[in-house]
């Protein structure tokens, strides 16, 4: 005759076995689980830096390196296009005011730089006929002027590369030379830092283009920029208010 008490008693621990099982299988799935969580999460990590890596490589070939001129042109426009636009926007009476603005202060930073790249060039390729050349200038630096024609002075000096642009407005030439004055130092300084004939020309070239940029930039911000929208409901009814107005309603 089967035990009842003893049947209940090993039932029951049969059921805690199958407890335990359970929650050791269960634990052991969720850490399965996890660890694969943590693999692919891991994994996904991995790729998407090599993917990363392989982009900016990529965007790197591609990319032209910047010249020293470029870089050197950056840091002199940090520094003065400030004042040339405080000064041109000073200009308000008209634009011709503004555009002769423009044309002088192009036409100055061109004057300026072309003698110096000149020299720079002929320093960098001397040849026999340079070095004549050059021998005539030593020359030259020993005359002694003491006729009033034959004198330069201070102010041709600075005069010589800002030039008046003929027919052009003088309110917008007095000002620019103004302006120029305050920058030609550091717009030399600039260029003449630069050695090679390459970045020279880049710098010379990226220069008035920027220069020209900006001022197209100036002159849009100092129009109007919002414009009314038409209604064509308001233009009738203002029509017949002033059609009211003269009959003297």
């Amino acid at each position: 005759m089967i035990n009842r008490n003893k049947l209940l008693i090993e039932m029951k621990e049969e059921q805690r076995l199958r407890k335990v099982l359970r929650r050791l299988l269960e634990s052991f799935l969720y850490e399965k689980e996890e660890k694969t969580l943590l693999e692919e999460n891991r994994f996904r990590k991995i790729v998407r830096t090599l993917i990363k890596e392989a982009i900016s490589a990529d965007v790197a070939d591609e990319q032209p390196q910047r010249s020293t001129g470029i870089n050197v042109l950056e840091g002199l426009l940090k520094n003065v296009i400030a004042i040339v636009e405080d000064d041109y926007k000073s200009l308000t009476t008209s634009k011709e005011q503004r555009d002769s603005f423009r044309a002088h202060i192009l036409n100055a930073v061109d004057n300026s730089l072309k003698p110096v790249e000149v020299t720079m060039d002929a320093e960098q390729d001397l040849d026999l006929e340079e070095e004549v050349s050059m021998d005539i200038d030593v020359e030259e630096d020993k005359f002694i002027p003491v006729r009033d024609q034959d004198k330069e002075t201070e102010e041709d000096t600075e005069e010589e590369n800002f030039r008046n642009i003929e027919g052009m407005d003088v309110t917008g030439r007095n000002f620019a030379a103004v302006t120029y004055n305050k920058i030609e130092n550091q717009v030399l300084d600039a260029y003449e830092s630069l050695a090679d004939k390459d970045d020279r020309e880049l710098f010379h070239d990226y220069l008035l283009t920027n220069f020209k940029l900006y001022f197209d930039r100036f002159e849009e911000e100092l129009q109007p920029t919002a414009v009314e929208p038409e209604s064509p409901d308001y233009n009738v009814e203002k029509d017949e208010e002033t059609d009211l107005g003269e009959l003297g309603i």
